[in-house]
């Protein structure tokens, strides 16, 4: 475990940085979810009954199943995720993206749609909502996750609104125009733009060419740019969106992060399709608590990454996740050295650094 060196750092346990953040709930409840919180760490999986041994205390396994029962099940958790996690965004505009997750658990599909911040080569869930249905979300779904944000995050701190295929149509987009927040937002080949399809305006474009229309088209009954390229398999991609030409491509490539996290909640991470939760209120408490525990990882990542770094290999991609590598030192501490685990909580009272701070 590498020195701790950033003056900054203070202890604190769990339950009274969470206490800090949401006072209006008892410490005992924040206990509980601390205590959930680092079983996960440890455990790095939602399978209930691994999950529930993990829990501190000299109890019975059937106490303690019943200890994280009543967390899943407690309604006062479903307020208190967003102040914790909008505390540690950086300064600044933000580019958000929006997705779902699924999976199935026997018959039953388990869907989540969620809204987050692009942070550290990842998107950091800020919102989130199980589907009770499979496949996609529709428009008065996505515009009430939207709103639950905007009361926190105003529009003016969002950079830009980043989606797939998936999110479109005449409603949204203009729900998204009346609320300031620009899109940026890929379309299906087949759209139609000012009476013509978009496979037709950019037929000719090529692998690697990047092409716009001359003026800006009515896509969806919003006035936007549209800009098209190749990927490598030759498939058509065109983005309606409210920025710039060249810097709608730097943006929409920052989409990818949000499959970076699923993927590290996943097998990748915490087992997060382990969970044989089909409650939807309850999945929903579950996934909050399986993100406080990757946020915490990721926070040491990036503060331990910054005094020394990841090996880089020859791909050029980093040798271990910023996630992983914070969650080695944090699962350590948390079971070995209390001490060491409460320093590294305190980290949680400071903001990410923004993109390209020292």
């Amino acid at each position: 475990m590498i020195a701790l060196q950033a003056a900054y750092l203070e202890l604190i346990k769990l339950c009274h940085l969470l206490k800090e953040r949401y006072p209006s709930l008892r410490i005992d409840t924040l206990q509980r979810v601390a205590d959930v919180v680092c079983a996960l760490i440890e455990k790095q999986t939602t399978n209930q009954k691994k999950l529930a041994n993990g829990l501190p205390g000299t109890g019975s396994a059937e106490a303690k199943r019943k200890r994280l029962a009543r967390c899943l099940q407690d309604e006062q958790l479903d307020a208190c995720w967003l102040p914790v996690l909008i505390s540690l965004l950086p300064k600044g505009k933000q580019v958000l993206t929006m997705d779902r997750t699924n999976w199935d658990h026997g018959q039953t599909p388990l869907n989540l749609l969620v809204l987050g911040v692009v942070l550290e080569g990842f998107t950091l869930p800020l919102v989130w909502v199980a589907l009770p249905h499979a496949g996609c979300s529709d428009s008065p779904t996505r515009e009430r996750l939207i709103a639950r944000l905007l009361k926190s995050l105003p529009a003016k701190r969002w950079k830009a609104l980043v989606a797939d295929r998936e999110f479109i149509g005449q409603d949204w987009f203009t729900f998204l125009r009346k609320r300031g927040i620009r899109r940026v937002i890929r379309i299906r080949a087949d759209t139609v733009v000012d009476e013509l399809r978009t496979d037709i305006w950019f037929e000719t474009v090529q692998t690697g060419q990047l092409r716009c229309l001359f003026e800006k088209g009515w896509v969806y009954g919003s006035l936007m740019q549209v800009v098209a390229t190749r990927d490598a398999d030759g498939d058509l991609v065109v983005l309606a969106t409210d920025v710039s030409v060249w810097e709608t491509w730097q943006v929409y490539g920052l989409r990818w992060t949000i499959e970076c996290t699923f993927s590290s909640m996943k097998t990748r991470g915490f087992d997060l399709e382990r969970s044989a939760m089909t409650i939807a209120e309850r999945l929903e408490r579950l996934f909050g608590l399986v993100t406080l525990a990757w946020v915490c990882c990721l926070r040491v990542g990036v503060w331990r990454n910054a005094l020394q770094p990841i090996a880089v290999k020859a791909h050029g991609r980093r040798a271990v996740s910023l996630v992983s590598y914070g969650w080695e030192d944090l699962a350590q501490a948390i079971r070995w050295e209390e001490t060491m685990a409460e320093t590294y909580f305190g980290l949680l009272r400071h903001p990410f650094p923004a993109p390209g701070a020292a």
